[in-house]
């Protein structure tokens, strides 16, 4: 049961390398942990992501995910156009894409709305993850944001990058679910380092978390030391 139920989690935890300073063997690292739990979903930042492709697809298990506008999340449209066409073509399964925070900020509600829409529709099937960067934000940000992200065609809201310094929090993603349609899912990412924290959000209604490699295999261990992990994972 308790295998079962590790397997569960890994299931909803995308595991990353996403900062500039992650090398290749940063990412050597990040695939044989994906290969040994099976994480649903790997990232990289876009230049790195052919590595990633050429050493993890075909294992049948861990997806291939791309990240458009990292960091900041103001490239131009065209630009996150281009990047979500590039790497879809590379082949990756799901897309992770930064709002225009600097639009958001300044209430230019169109321009998010349009931002987005044109990366949804070159996604098409493919998830869509928003990220927000909550912390940047206050909560009427956030829930007008996480409201146009829905509308513009987003599988998934995304609290943040995690290159920011403050770490998401529960308020965060309780914020984000009311203001969303139940089939609209929630990604946690953002330091998120323990699973207590991962328990609470995914009570709160957080469907997939985004983590890094290490704070990933620290979580798996906490996992499989839990009595009643199936409680959550059954």
């Amino acid at each position: 049961m308790k295998d079962v139920s590790l397997e569960a989690l890994a299931k909803c935890i995308d595991i990353s390398c996403v900062k500039s300073a992650d090398s290749t063997e940063d990412m050597d690292h990040m695939i044989a942990a994906a290969r040994r739990f099976g994480f649903i979903c790997a990232f990289a930042l876009p230049a790195m992501t052919p590595y990633l492709i050429n050493h993890l697809k075909g294992t049948g298990i861990t997806r291939i995910g791309g990240t458009v506008g990292f960091p900041s999340g103001c490239d131009t449209t065209k630009s996150k156009v281009f990047q979500a066409k590039e790497l879809i073509a590379m082949g990756c399964e799901e897309i992770d894409m930064v709002i225009n925070i600097g639009f958001l900020k300044s209430n230019m509600w169109d321009e998010v709305y349009e931002d987005i829409k044109a990366v949804a529709n070159v996604c098409g099937q493919i998830p869509l993850k928003t990220i927000l960067e909550v912390t940047l934000l206050t909560e009427e940000q956030i829930v007008r944001a996480s409201q146009l992200a829905e509308s513009a065609g987003a599988s998934y809201i995304k609290t943040g990058t995690g290159w920011c310094q403050n770490p998401t929090r529960l308020q965060h993603i309780q914020s984000i679910r009311s203001a969303i349609k139940p089939t609209t899912k929630i990604k946690a990412a953002g330091g998120i380092r323990s699973l207590d924290t991962l328990l609470q959000m995914k009570q709160s209604g957080c469907d997939r978390f985004g983590i890094s490699t290490a704070s990933a295999l620290s979580i798996m261990k906490e996992a499989a030391a839990y009595e009643d992990i199936s409680r959550f994972f059954p």
